[in-house]
């Protein structure tokens, strides 16, 4: 996958989420995990974006770190909008599965990055 195709599907996701979010209930727990899943999603592209500007190796590996962490934070709230009856798990399993892909596609490149290069 190049560098433009990440930042479209990382976008494309975030807005996903965006128009889930403001299908939520409007409930205590609605706002409370609506708010977190949303801060998350939204910033899996914005942290993609600016380890795609690092000036450094270290800092590339520390955004991308980022981008892993809040990839698998959203992940989470999902599954808790499922398992919390929130909304139905047949609504949000196509959320989840990007989710869980973006993070599959981020944690391979972050193994990828961090292998150390041979010698030959």
């Amino acid at each position: 996958m190049t560098e433009s195709q990440m930042k479209a599907r990382t976008k494309k996701f975030a807005l996903r989420v965006m128009k889930m979010v403001a299908s939520l209930p409007d409930t205590n727990m609605g706002r409370v995990i609506g708010g977190q899943v949303l801060r998350s999603a939204t910033s899996v592209g914005a942290n993609y974006r600016a380890a795609c500007r690092a000036r450094s190796k270290a800092e590339f590996s520390s955004k991308f770190g980022i981008v892993e962490e809040e990839t698998d934070e959203t992940s989470y709230w999902i599954e808790l909008l499922i398992e919390g009856g929130i909304l139905p798990k047949p609504r949000l399993a196509p959320l989840l599965q990007e989710s869980n892909e973006l993070l599959a596609i981020v944690t391979a490149s972050r193994v990828t990055l961090n292998r150390p290069k041979s010698k030959i």
